[in-house]
């Protein structure tokens, strides 16, 4: 047994994670509602106006929380496809295929708001500009992996084909981030660094950094409830699903 730390080996059991997924996502749910309130009360109550953009910016406080999103969750999806070509592990293509909805979900929302904060700067709803066209093409990505995995009766050959697509897709999101760099764009560049001070101010950065982290929590609480029924459906055959107290309860009530 191991006493130094957690075994990550014994939750790649879908048993195993099972249990662990229902014990967080509330808490995770919990913890996302509670940030999002705080940072959609700092980004549209507290964050003063912007002196070139006006009232129009504080789209921002969801459109850039959501273009990070898109592109981590695909990052995400792409390192549990190699781990489940390379471990041929059960949870790893349930894991990517909870994961793609909510992906797709943030990248429409990243065009969506883009497209709203882009019409006042702009003057256009939409523009071939590099980063929107890239975020675009992640967008696709996301519904042509949830079409094939669909469309392929069999559940571990959709998530073996769903993760080539997943794991090719990947090259995109560097494209995508530094799009603004190895191209002439109309997009502005990043507002947040790891290498310079961030060009915004304090509580503006802070609204935005509390969205990101709700979005994030929002994410692993959906992700790990979806999971969790994906294991209940391709595991109904074993007695550990059969003998759960919510499935006999389910059975017992039909």
């Amino acid at each position: 047994m191991n006493h130094t730390g957690i075994n990550w080996f014994y939750y790649a059991s879908p048993q195993a994670f099972y249990g662990l997924a229902g014990r967080l996502w509330p808490w995770m749910a919990v913890l996302a509602t509670l940030l999002c309130v705080a940072g959609l009360w700092l980004g549209f109550a507290v964050a003063p106006t912007d002196f070139q953009q006006g009232e129009g910016y504080r789209i921002i406080f969801l459109h850039v929380p959501a273009s990070w999103m898109s592109m981590v969750i695909y990052l995400a999806m792409a390192f549990w496809s190699v781990l489940g070509l390379t471990f041929n592990t059960r949870l790893s293509g349930m894991m990517t295929r909870a994961l793609a909805p909510t992906g797709a979900l943030f990248a429409f929302l990243s065009l969506w708001t883009g497209a709203l904060w882009g019409k006042p700067m702009w003057g256009a709803w939409w523009v071939w500009d590099a980063r929107l066209t890239s975020e675009l093409i992640l967008f696709f990505l996301y519904l042509g992996y949830i079409a094939l995995t669909s469309a392929i009766d069999d559940a571990r050959r959709g998530d073996k084909a769903g993760a080539l697509i997943a794991i090719v897709g990947a090259i995109n999101v560097p494209i995508i981030y530094f799009s603004v760099t190895w191209w002439n764009t109309l997009h502005q560049g990043a507002s947040v660094s790891l290498t310079r001070s961030p060009s915004m101010a304090a509580v503006m950065l802070w609204g935005m950094l509390l969205m990101a982290l709700a979005f994030w929590l929002y994410t692993v609480a959906l992700v790990l409830y979806r999971v969790r029924s994906l294991i209940l459906q391709r595991e109904a055959h074993t007695a550990w699903v059969q003998n759960l107290p919510e499935v006999q309860a389910a059975g017992g009530g039909a």
